[in-house]
């Protein structure tokens, strides 16, 4: 009888040390993926913010809010069941599928750049004397730019996962999946919350208080600015190195070894810094390569659309 309890103590502590190592792993696997994915999650953030701009400041967090559970809803159960049926009928359809992403992103990212000088005008906010109307649209247009996003991140954690058992991969996309939507929907609700911040440290007793609340209240139209260009940037270099290591993954060797045999030529000349040299000129390179598909695929569409009458968006 001891014999079989030990045996049975024996078999739950093999159990539970297979336990954790899976956990170990998904916790590795998660960590791996989501710092490939952290260039579409800085997109991300820098885009949602705009969705509230404008309206009342009471209801800036809850609609963050709706935006951040619409958000889970897209990753887990939309993306997440997609994505795990991919891997198991269909894996050869995942480095594909993920460039069709990138060129999404090359497409957003260079739309951007073309309002920016003009190109063509940008998409007008919803207008509705109703509140809860505006509220609702607000929500919903942030929910639908949110799917192609977070597909972007899921298929990027996916892609770096695709070789792990399927119950590693599940757990990884629902790591990376809710860490980011934590990480993102946090950071938006800080964001579109600092001016208010600085308005109640300006009321303050404090000199110094009341100056850094002030800089803060200043401060914000021009933070969002920037992150609307680094979201711009960050959607041109993410969507261009994904379709860089894509036509790698396809056997092609143009254009990934030119752009990473001239990085390491260029980062050799650094020294000790050739490691940062050379990532930096990558990027660059992918965020040419983005604007360059991506121009090429805003001209097309809206020549398209034009050519039938619709006109451009």
């Amino acid at each position: 009888m001891p014999s079989g309890l030990m045996a049975l103590i024996d078999d739950v502590a093999s159990i539970a040390k297979l336990a954790a190592a899976s956990i170990d792993d998904v916790g590795a696997a998660s960590s791996k993926a989501a710092s490939k994915a952290a260039g579409v999650v800085v997109d991300d953030a820098a885009v949602t913010p705009k969705y509230v701009t404008g309206l009342s400041p009471s209801r800036e967090l809850p609609i963050i809010g709706q935006i951040a559970v619409g958000s889970i809803r897209n990753k887990l159960l939309l993306i997440l069941p997609v994505a795990l049926l991919l891997t198991a009928f269909a894996p050869w359809a995942i480095t594909p599928l993920l460039m069709c992403g990138g060129a999404y992103l090359c497409f957003e990212g260079a739309e951007k750049v073309l309002e920016m000088f003009g190109g063509h005008e940008a998409e007008e906010a919803p207008v509705s004397d109703d509140p809860a109307h505006l509220e609702k649209t607000t929500v919903a247009g942030a929910v639908r730019t949110d799917l192609i996003l977070s597909a972007e991140i899921m298929t990027i954690a996916l892609a770096d996962v695709a070789d792990a058992p399927l119950a590693t991969q599940a757990g990884v996309l629902i790591v990376v999946g809710l860490a980011m939507t934590v990480a993102v929907y946090g950071a938006v609700g800080l964001l579109v919350k600092l001016d208010d911040i600085g308005l109640h440290m300006a009321e303050r007793a404090s000199r110094t208080t009341r100056a850094v609340g002030r800089g803060l209240v200043k401060a914000m139209p021009g933070v969002f600015s920037s992150l609307s260009v680094i979201g711009t940037v960050a959607m041109l270099w993410v969507g261009g190195g994904i379709l860089l290591h894509g036509t790698h993954t396809l056997g092609l060797a143009w254009p990934a070894e030119p752009v990473e045999h001239l990085a390491h030529a260029v980062g050799a000349v650094f020294g000790p810094l050739a490691g940062a040299i050379s990532w930096t000129i990558t990027a660059l390179l992918s965020a040419l390569l983005g604007l360059i598909v991506g121009g090429v695929l805003a001209v097309l569409l809206h020549q398209a659309l034009r050519l039938f009458g619709r006109g451009a968006h």
